[in-house]
C-alpha cells in the first residue's frame, strides 16, 4: 500500500479521473468514484470519459464536472491524443486515478504533465504510472465495483460504499413522468451493445411483455440504444397487448430518467441494466455467455436467471455454436423471476434455473 502522502492527499486540489469507456463499468466504477470523493472532500474533481460516459454523468454528486475525450472526433489519432494531452495540461491537475486500464490513458496523464498518476499496472503501462498497482490473480475474479475499489484501497483510500449511484435532474424526471403517465410500468430493454450473444430472443421477449400486462397488471415499455431499433419493433409486432415502444428514440439522459421512473426492469446484461440497478429498480437479469459473478447488477431486489452450460461464460461477443446458454432459458424462467421479485423473495440472490 502506497502512503497517503505520497498521493498528496493533503495538496491534491485539482484531480483527473480516467473513467471506464463502456456505460455498465461506467456505472459499475461509481462507488470507486464516490471513494475518491470522500476522501478528498475539497478538491475538484473532473471526470475523463468518451462523450456517451460523460453523457451519463452529467451531473453526477461525486465529480464536479466532465471532459469529453472524443476518439472518434476532435481526438483521433495521435494528433487528437497530443490535443487533448495539451488541454489537460492548461488544467494543472495535481494528481490522475485511471479508472480505465488502457495504456493510453497513462499517456494521455503523462504527456498531459499531471505528476502524480494511479492506477493499475495493466497494459505494459508501469513505467507510466508514479503510482503501479499490480492486478493480483484474486483481484481479476472480483465483482467490477469491487475490482475499482481494491486499487484504491491499494492506493489508501477506502471504500465509502459499495452501490451504484446515478442521477437525473428534476427537469428529466418530469419529462420521463409526462412520457410515461399514470400507472405501473415494467420495462424491457432486449438489447445488448457488445454483442448479440448475450441477447436473449425477440419473440420471448413478446410473449414475457404480454404477461407482464395481463399476469402482472404492468404497462410495458420498451427501451434500447438507436442501434436496437429493429428489435424494439419486432418485439412491439409480435406482443398482442399496447406497448411503448421508445428503442431508439431517446438520448442517454433520457433512457436513465425512464429507467428511474419504471417498476421493474426485465434486460439483458447490459449497460441499461446497471443503469437501472444504480437507481434501485427492481431487475430481472438475463445471464448467457457473460459472466455474472463480476458483472451482476448492484441492487437489493435481484433475481438473475441463467443455465449451467458447459460453454459458459465464454466471453464471446457472437456465439460459434448453438447459443445454448441463452436458448435454454424459457419464457416460464424469466416470469417465475420477475413473481420472485415483485414478491420480494429474491433480494440480491442468483437464481440459477
Amino acid at each position: 500500500m502506497f502512503s497517503d502522502s505520497l498521493l498528496g492527499r493533503g495538496h491534491s486540489r485539482k484531480i483527473l479521473v480516467r473513467s471506464p469507456n463502456w456505460i455498465g463499468d461506467a456505472v459499475m466504477s461509481t462507488p470507486a468514484l464516490g471513494a475518491i470523493r470522500a476522501a478528498f472532500p475539497l478538491a475538484e474533481i473532473v471526470l475523463a470519459a468518451n462523450p456517451v460516459v460523460c453523457e451519463l454523468m452529467s451531473p453526477h454528486p461525486f465529480c464536479d464536472r466532465v471532459i469529453v475525450f472524443d476518439k472518434k472526433g476532435p481526438h483521433r489519432g495521435a494528433a487528437g491524443l497530443w490535443k487533448f494531452s495539451r488541454s489537460l495540461a492548461a488544467e494543472r491537475f495535481d494528481l490522475a486515478i485511471l479508472l480505465q486500464n488502457a495504456i493510453e490513458a497513462a499517456m494521455i496523464a503523462a504527456l498531459a504533465g499531471i505528476k502524480t498518476r494511479a492506477g493499475y499496472s495493466t497494459d505494459g503501462r508501469r513505467l507510466l504510472l508514479t503510482h503501479a498497482v499490480r492486478v493480483s490473480k484474486d483481484a481479476l475474479r472480483l465483482h467490477h465495483t469491487r475490482y475499482y475499489l481494491e486499487m484504491l484501497a491499494c492506493l489508501g483510500i477506502a471504500a465509502a460504499g459499495w452501490e451504484t449511484k446515478l442521477q437525473c435532474t428534476e427537469a428529466e424526471k418530469n419529462w420521463a413522468a409526462g412520457v410515461l403517465g399514470q400507472g405501473r410500468w415494467a420495462a424491457i430493454n432486449p438489447g445488448a451493445a457488445y454483442g448479440s450473444a448475450k441477447r436473449w430472443y425477440p419473440e420471448r421477449f413478446a410473449q414475457v411483455g404480454d404477461a407482464l400486462f395481463s399476469d402482472f397488471g404492468y404497462k410495458v415499455l420498451l427501451v434500447g440504444g438507436p442501434g436496437e431499433s429493429a428489435i424494439g419493433a419486432e418485439i412491439s409486432s409480435k406482443m398482442n397487448s399496447s406497448v411503448l415502444n421508445m428503442t431508439g428514440m431517446t438520448s442517454v439522459r433520457q433512457l436513465m430518467a425512464l429507467l428511474a421512473s419504471v417498476d421493474l426492469v426485465v434486460t439483458n446484461d447490459s449497460g441499461p441494466m446497471h443503469v437501472a440497478a444504480a437507481f434501485g429498480r427492481p431487475v430481472v437479469a438475463l445471464f448467457g455467455p457473460t459472466d455474472h459473478r463480476v458483472t451482476s447488477p448492484s441492487c437489493s431486489r435481484l433475481s438473475l436467471v441463467r443455465k449451467e452450460t458447459e460453454c459458459a461464460p465464454c466471453l464471446k461477443r457472437e456465439c460459434p455454436r448453438d447459443h445454448r446458454c441463452m436458448a435454454e432459458i424459457t419464457v416460464e424462467d424469466v416470469l417465475g423471476a420477475v413473481e420472485e421479485v415483485v414478491r420480494g423473495r429474491c433480494m440480491g440472490e442468483w437464481v440459477n434455473r
